[in-house]
């Protein structure tokens, strides 16, 4: 558990999750006053968070999308809300009134007076910031590549670009500029479904196995979509404040010691880029003359 806990960020699942409650219950309201109660949570906005909060007033958002695990609101000037949930990052819908959370940094207003949008972060690593003129896709994140539930991502560049690189094919999953919202839970999940060791050469992957693989990223994060993503604790719920539970279906990433669900070997943690991957030792054999760690 402790595995889990210490490397549990949001991916795409939950990132979507939040877009999609975004979409539900701030498409078409305009933004009556902005608060920046923390200017660390918009950083990344360099006019300043006064100017984060004179810009936005008296716009109205139009729509809320997302590329890998960034979100972004497309605004009536042209404009965007930029918007990284970071490790805790949360938007939640609250109606005003509500006591402030403890570690609410942002907070929305509408001109409706319904509910209000707050921005709570207690490690603060996530963040907001205005992208000018990027309502259509805001330039700061448009060298991330397109995720697998996107429409326009295209299978066969992706096998072609896989199969290009020299590197193991764990690290490539991870590789923003190549496949976007993939992060290590999902990663683990699809290798141990196309029983394939995170260490795997990728110029070593045939098309078909390379197509495979991608299917299953498809799959594991659709599946995570549909409860809400993946919930080790309670840093990470959707705009209602709920809890996803994938975690009840992992095959692989936490259950180290734990019994493959397909073979019945223990599942075995090793060291990955400062993280930890999981894997079945029998399922998922490491590659001859891989490195390990």
């Amino acid at each position: 558990m402790a595995a889990r806990r210490a490397y549990a960020v949001p991916e795409l699942p939950e990132v979507e999750t939040v877009r999609q409650g975004l979409a539900q219950w701030v498409t078409g309201r305009r933004i009556a006053s902005v608060e920046v109660r923390h200017p660390r949570a918009v950083r990344r906005h360099l006019p300043g968070d006064v100017h984060f909060a004179d810009v936005l007033a008296g716009r109205t958002v139009l729509d809320a999308r997302r590329r890998g695990k960034y979100l972004w609101l497309p605004l009536d000037s042209g404009d965007a809300i930029v918007g990284h949930l970071g490790m805790s990052g949360q938007m939640l819908l609250q109606p005003p009134g509500t006591p402030d959370e403890t570690h609410l940094r942002v907070r929305f207003r509408f001109a409706d007076e319904g509910p209000e949008l707050r921005f709570v972060d207690q490690r603060t690593f996530g963040g907001l910031a205005v992208s000018e003129g990027g309502a259509d896709l805001p330039a700061e994140i448009a060298h991330i590549a397109r995720d697998p539930m996107d429409p326009e991502f295209s299978d066969a560049a992706f096998v072609a670009a896989l199969r290009r690189r020299r590197t193991e094919v764990k690290r490539a999953l991870l590789d923003q500029t190549l496949i976007s919202g993939v992060g290590n839970i999902y990663a683990d999940e699809a290798l141990w479904r196309a029983g394939l060791h995170g260490a795997r050469p990728t110029d070593a992957l045939t098309g078909p196995a390379a197509q495979r693989l991608l299917g299953h990223v498809r799959d594991v994060l659709a599946e995570a979509i549909k409860v809400g993503g993946t919930s080790f604790d309670a840093l990470y719920v959707n705009v209602n404040g709920e809890s996803g539970y994938f975690d009840r279906a992992l095959n692989a990433y936490g259950r180290e010691g734990e019994p493959c669900r397909r073979c019945g070997a223990p599942i075995r943690r090793e060291s990955f880029m400062n993280r930890s991957s999981f894997s079945c030792p029998r399922c998922q054999p490491r590659p001859r003359g891989a490195l390990r760690g």
